[in-house]
């Protein structure tokens, strides 16, 4: 048996994908490049494949982590360049490596995510410096999101560790954001703009990489 962990990217050609639909399409290209994959028991066996963190729609990323449970080991040379060919355009793996069977599951190790998130907006450099800092100041943020007919409420201050200022060119700003992203609660780069107070929906969000326990 073999647990390799694949870093891989998603372009703007699969952004609208579901993550049901990125796992059958990872599987169909697993099992065409010839990847022994490890199914699990019972009547409908499925192969041991878990991404960490589904990205929301709409969303980019170079970043993304999923751990694949094999039969039997392979390179990860030989992994990279046989499930390259039969991947679509829009996702590319970045990087292979072998982890350790033992190892907690990899949803459970996720802490933390980072962005790179573009908004339009037309205010100056020190308002939004001014802003970014305002809101790392705060002890709570009460917020609420309507997500079909169900109104939350929660604390959104706690669901952000860090925020940036990338850079900016006229009326188009680009954040850095390092948002929680564990079992019990993920932050959403679009929820923080708007408290921000970038009354648009960013043009961009690109999740850079997602942070495991212990790093």
């Amino acid at each position: 048996m073999q647990r390799l962990r694949i870093t891989f990217s998603r372009g703007e050609e699969v952004k609208y994908i579901s993550h049901l639909d990125m796992m059958r399409l990872w599987e169909r290209a697993l099992r065409r490049a010839g990847i022994p994959m490890a199914y699990s028991q019972g009547f409908s066996p499925h192969p041991k494949i878990s991404i960490a963190a589904p990205l929301p729609i709409g969303v980019t990323s170079d970043g993304e982590l999923m751990d694949i449970l094999l039969r039997r080991r392979v390179s990860p040379y030989f992994f990279i360049k046989a499930v390259n060919e039969q991947l679509p355009r829009g996702i590319g793996i970045l990087r292979v490596e072998q982890v350790a069977l033992t190892l907690p599951s990899l949803q459970s190790q996720i802490r933390q995510a980072e962005y790179r998130v573009e908004v339009v907006a037309d205010k100056r450099v020190e308002e939004v410096e001014a802003t970014l800092r305002s809101f790392l100041a705060k002890k709570q943020l009460p917020w609420q999101h309507q997500r079909d007919t169900e109104v939350r409420h929660y604390d959104l201050r706690p669901l952000v560790d860090r925020l940036w200022l990338v850079g900016w060119q006229e009326s188009w700003w680009t954040l850095g954001m390092r948002l929680r992203a564990d079992s019990t609660a993920t932050g959403r780069a679009e929820q923080v703009t708007a408290a921000l107070g970038f009354t648009d929906r960013p043009t961009s969000i690109h999740r850079t990489k997602l942070i495991l326990a212990g790093f």
